[in-house]
Order: structure tokens, then C-alpha cells, then sequence
């Protein structure tokens, strides 16, 4: 394998602009960040990009963007771009994570354990 098929194989830049068609698309991404969960909302078709149908397989429950860049071993700045493009077909659904506000208050599961364990 020559050292160009081994840039291509690890994700070099050349690959990762094919896969996003040239598009940095940091303007279109303005409403994902890192932590935004993605779900898909149906399953992938014969003939689609071959990364857009990745993330519709392991997105069927729900994962950040971090995850499937992870995943997927494509950097987050990509897997933006690619989602941009699914959530315009409607094909995923973005969900932002769980607000603070909703969270438990700590001291209160600290007041709950200081109880638990004195008993």
C-alpha cells in the first residue's frame, strides 16, 4: 500500500473532503454542539452516502455528537456537516441534552446518603 492509500484509509484530508462534498458548513451547524443528541428517524437506504447511512444505523437510540464521532472515527467538524445534511432531509432528529435545571439538587443527594448511611 502506497503512503497515499494509507493517508486515505486514516482519515486524511484529502478523504474528508469527499466525504463532505468540500463543505465546512461551520454556519449551518450553528444549533449542534458536541453534547446535542441525535436520533434517527428511519433506517438507512440502498444507495445512500455510506457515512450519512452510519449514522443512521448507530444512531437509532439516542447519541451525542461527540459519540458518533467517535464512532464513526470522523471528526466532529465532519460529522456536523453530515448531520446537517440529514436533519434537512429529515431524516434524523436533534434533541439538546438534558437542561441543569432539571437535574437533582446535589446537596439533597448528599443530605440523602448522609441519611441512608447512618441508619
Amino acid at each position: 500500500m502506497s503512503e497515499s492509500d494509507q493517508d486515505w484509509d486514516k482519515g486524511g484530508p484529502e478523504r474528508l473532503y469527499v466525504i463532505t462534498g468540500g463543505r465546512a458548513g461551520a454556519e449551518e451547524q450553528a444549533e449542534l454542539d458536541l453534547v446535542t443528541l441525535i436520533v434517527s428517524l428511519e433506517d438507512s437506504q440502498p444507495g445512500m452516502q455510506p457515512e450519512h447511512a452510519a449514522i443512521l444505523r448507530v444512531c437509532r437510540s439516542p447519541l451525542s455528537v461527540a459519540e458518533i464521532s467517535a464512532h464513526l472515527a470522523l471528526p466532529a467538524s465532519v460529522i456536523g456537516v453530515l448531520l446537517t445534511d440529514l436533519l434537512a432531509d429529515g431524516r434524523v432528529e436533534a434533541r439538546a441534552p438534558a437542561a441543569n435545571a432539571n437535574l437533582p439538587d446535589i446537596a439533597l443527594i448528599e443530605a440523602v446518603i448522609d441519611g441512608l448511611q447512618k441508619l
